[in-house]
């Protein structure tokens, strides 16, 4: 009975692990592909895939059905194993990393709005420090206004002006 448990063979639970790593790895290719699909058209010649690839990105623009799509990005997936992964990976990174700069700088911007007009003329000078060449009197008119319209609880129409005006500026 002990030479049997001894014989005992692991590589059924090694093929099982590999099998489970073979499935994340298409996933997460299928994945990727999902993201691929969202891009705009234009954006696909960045990443630089095979005329096979392109074209069943392509194809992806035309299907309506959600089970079609279903099919066509495990489609995806398995065409992009045969893609450089890690050159897409990095891209969509950059992307990423991207749109997190600009978000964050949207809520700098956002935040030196609200402080303007909540503020009084020390956060002000405290812009000028950092933007000389602001339009005071054009920031200070755009203040004023949105604090009436604060007041009055109007819509915020010189509010936005005044975050159109920072986000020129190019404030970081």
């Amino acid at each position: 009975m002990s030479d049997d448990y001894e014989s005992y063979d692991y590589d059924d639970e090694e093929a099982v692990v590999s099998r489970s790593e073979i499935k994340r790895h298409m996933l997460a290719l299928q994945a990727l592909g999902e993201r691929l699909v969202g891009l705009k058209p234009a954006q696909w010649e960045a990443f630089g895939f095979s005329e096979g690839m392109l074209d069943a990105l392509q194809e992806s623009l035309r299907i309506k059905s959600h089970n079609a799509m279903r099919r066509h990005i495990r489609r995806l997936g398995k065409l992009l194993s045969k893609e450089d992964t890690e050159k897409v990976e990095l891209l969509f990174k950059r992307m990423d990393d991207r749109a997190m700069q600009d978000t964050q700088r949207f809520h700098r911007i956002e935040h030196w709005r609200d402080r303007l007009i909540d503020g009084d003329d020390k956060t002000l000078s405290d812009l000028l420090d950092i933007c000389p060449n602001i339009d005071v009197q054009h920031v200070r008119q755009l203040i004023r206004s949105s604090k009436k319209e604060r007041e009055l609880a109007k819509p915020s129409a010189a509010q936005r002006k005044l975050f159109k005006y920072l986000r020129e500026l190019e404030i970081d």
